[in-house]
């Protein structure tokens, strides 16, 4: 097999895939649904679920149609004299190319998100009645409702990238395989605009509405979480899914998207290389991307069938599992596709073939990938030390908690930066040894072993997706167990789960700022690649460094750092802000409706659902436009340089902040579910459970680490991903 001939691996995978998750769908959908009680919390749970959506997306929706109109204007504008030096561009429609890319990628990531979160909401209440009779059948349940999500989100990256990519380079005039992928960023950007609202939006309601019914539920009335006595479970129920399943499935829809296309520009000057050189296929180093994540789609298909266990695993152990199988199957795809498509007519560098040093470059993200996977589970579960040291804290009230848990969460940031450090300097190094050297002498493939990198920690990203939506899943689950007035049996259950969904969660996020922090450097050298792709146009001086020592690029780099801290306080503030309305909704109610709490009164849910749909919606679009607006205004104000120095600095500061808020957040989370679970003994050797001040005082540490691991530290993943789109897309703007 030839390169050309894998290449159709691509849309035979993508397809596969979206089959795949509608079997998924179909066998979840014909599970049993339990008892009556059951289904009606369900069907309370979706009708919550489902009015958020319709109102946040036709608010995305508008929004993105807006922004597609000046993004079109723009690049018309700014891009005519570029495209006057390159005659096969000189008569394309390069700004309505652009903006047609840009509503692409925005329809797509909110397609993925609305039908993932559609099978979640359905899937919740099908694993608490699965919970009634098996531990093992409750978590396939739950993985399968989850994996939908991840296939959907992962193909229709795949399938958007590739088909705008074909239909540009096939049917617009004379645009080559080498300019196609300058012409698509626009749907990085489309994607990286709705997944940052998606997130703001979803992240403040569960949030909120968390933080709202813990306070008022768990603290004041000292009744259990999710107990149907309180007003705003339902809302926090909701949440779990418009925040963790649809505002995730569009963060990591637009990571694979974004990083797709950024690796396609990176590999453009591999290509001209290849093609110098007379190597066959020479298109391959282009699309060499697309094919290795095809394989990881694959990957994740065989590794659905492997998620099985016994009923006293660590359910973990069973979610483990399929993981590793995976990964096992991505080294192989890995191998197949650095072998085939990057064939070098036989070359060799530095005594092996050039295709090895790239198949190691891709081993190394893979192996970044496992590394977060268990340092994330390191943090954040109940087995290990920062969660149990929190838990012994709360002892002593809620400062001691807080102070240790921000401990933690700082602590994380070493080994999140020693771990891409190694992952950035290896994958590197291995690229450089291919000896990919252009006519002038410059390296290629240094940068692109990092691409390569990247590529293959998103080889497992639907597995990895699948896993972090298993956690709002079970969550539900638990809730509409408690709701209904489950056996405790099934209680139990679902308990288990709920706590290694807090974990999955997690760790979704740790691997998303892992892939966050290779896509920003493979993103800041396709920025620097499009600079110098207009410069050479217009015939100006090429960008080959940064110099820090600039005033306006320092002054740029300073506002990048700020920015991540600065667009943090404005999505924490958001969730405290509609967490207050939530809270006093919910006092007036058991004040002024005292049956609720003997059963004789039913609260009224769908007053507190409306009111944090409201708040939430209202309060996501000022953290998003300063998101936006800010490297756009660097650009206008201070060039191009300055906004290279925004990425590096303003990327940095992004993953390091958004580490300490998803770790310290998730540690929080669960060492209040190790109190919760009996685990923590005081000096006499009594269990310190629910209703003790222990407890009470990690009730208080877990509402302040909410908004940090659900609102502002995944929204920190979109942020970073979004500057670099957002500048890739209006570099010309930015050059005078």
């Amino acid at each position: 097999m030839d390169a050309s001939a894998l290449q159709l691996i691509i849309p035979v995978a993508g397809v596969a895939a979206v089959l795949f998750a509608l079997y998924l769908a179909r066998d979840v959908l014909s599970r049993d649904t339990g008892t009556q009680a059951m289904r009606d919390v369900g069907d309370m749970i979706r009708e919550g679920a489902d009015a958020f959506v319709k109102r946040q997306y036709t608010t995305i929706a508008l929004l993105a149609l807006a922004g597609a109109v000046v993004i079109g204007i723009v690049i018309t504008l700014v891009e005519t004299k570029d495209v006057a030096d390159v005659p096969s561009l000189a008569g394309s429609p390069i700004g309505i190319m652009t903006a047609i890319a840009f509503l692409v990628g925005a329809g797509c990531s909110m397609l993925s998100g609305i039908i993932g979160m559609t099978i979640s909401v359905r899937s919740n209440v099908r694993t608490a009645a699965a919970a009634r009779r098996s531990l093992v059948e409750a978590v396939q349940v739950a993985m399968r409702g989850g994996a939908v999500s991840g296939f959907l989100v992962v193909a229709l990256s795949l399938l958007g990238v590739w088909g705008i990519f074909m239909a540009y380079e096939t049917f617009v005039a004379d645009v080559t395989v080498a300019q196609a992928p300058f012409l698509i960023v626009g749907f990085g950007f489309g994607a990286s605009f709705v997944a940052l609202f998606a997130q703001l939006g979803g992240g403040i309601y569960t949030k909120a509405a968390d933080v709202g019914s813990d306070l008022v539920g768990k603290v004041e009335q000292g009744i259990p979480e999710d107990d149907p006595r309180n007003a705003a479970v339902i809302a926090d129920l909701v949440g779990d899914n418009v925040g963790d399943c649809a505002g995730r499935g569009a963060d990591l829809f637009e990571s694979t998207a974004a990083e797709n296309i950024g690796a396609m520009i990176l590999g453009v000057a591999a290509f001209s290389i290849a093609t110098t050189a007379g190597w066959p296929n020479p298109e391959a180093w282009i699309f060499f991307p697309l094919v290795v994540r095809a394989f990881g789609l694959l990957a994740t298909i065989v590794a659905m069938f492997f998620i099985r266990g016994s009923e006293t695993e660590n359910p973990m152990n069973i979610l483990n599992r399929g993981y590793w199988v995976t990964t096992a199957l991505s080294v192989v795809g890995l191998a197949i596709t650095t072998n085939i498509m990057m064939n070098s007519g036989g070359t060799e560098s530095n005594g092996l073939p050039v295709w090895v040093w790239f198949f190691g470059a891709g081993i190394v993200g893979l192996a970044t990938s496992v590394a977060f996977v268990y340092i994330t589970q390191y943090y954040t579960a109940g087995t290990f030390r920062p969660v149990r040291e929190i838990a012994e804290a709360s002892k002593t009230g809620p400062a001691t908690n807080i102070i240790s848990g921000t401990a933690v969460g700082f602590e994380t940031t070493f080994v999140t930066a020693v771990t891409i450090g190694i992952a950035l300097i290896a994958s590197h190094w291995l690229g450089q040894q291919a000896g990919l050297l252009t006519p002038e002498g410059k390296d290629v493939g240094g940068i692109f072993g990092t691409a390569v990198a990247t590529m293959g920690m998103l080889m497992t990203t639907a597995y990895i997706l699948a896993m972090d939506t298993f956690g709002p899943i079970t969550d539900n689950a638990g809730g509409v167990a408690e709701f209904s007035r489950s056996e405790a049996g099934a209680r139990e259950i679902t308990d288990r789960l709920d706590a290694v969904g807090n974990t999955t969660k997690a760790l979704t996020k740790g691997y998303a700022i892992a892939s966050a922090s290779l896509a920003a450097f493979l993103l800041f050298n396709a920025y620097i690649d499009k600079v110098n792709l207009i410069q050479t146009n217009r015939g100006g001086e090429l960008l080959e460094a940064v110099n820090l020592a600039d005033v306006s690029v320092f002054v740029a780099a300073l506002l990048g750092a700020m920015l991540a801290y600065f667009f943090s306080s404005l999505a924490i503030r958001a969730v405290g802000t509609t967490a207050q309305s939530i809270i006093v909704e919910v006092r007036r109610q058991f004040r002024e409706m005292p049956g609720i709490m003997d059963y004789t009164q039913r609260p009224d849910y769908a007053r507190v659902v409306d009111i944090t749909t409201r708040a939430a919606l209202r309060q996501m679009v000022a953290p998003g436009l300063v998101a936006v607006a800010t490297p756009i205004v660097v650009g206008l104000l201070l060039g191009y340089e300055a906004v290279a120095g925004l990425l590096m600095v303003g990327t940095i500061a992004g993953v390091l902040l958004a580490t300490t808020l998803n770790n310290g957040g998730g540690a929080w989370d669960n060492a209040k579910k190790y109190i919760e679970s009996g685990h923590l003994l005081d000096d006499q050797g009594n269990v310190l459970g629910k209703k003790t001040p222990a407890h009470a005082a990690a009730v208080v540490g877990d509402t302040v680490g909410d908004p940090f691991k659900d609102t502002a530290g995944p929204s920190l993943h979109v942020l970073v991903k979004l500057l670099a789109t957002i500048t890739l897309v209006l570099a010309p703007l930015f050059i005078r």
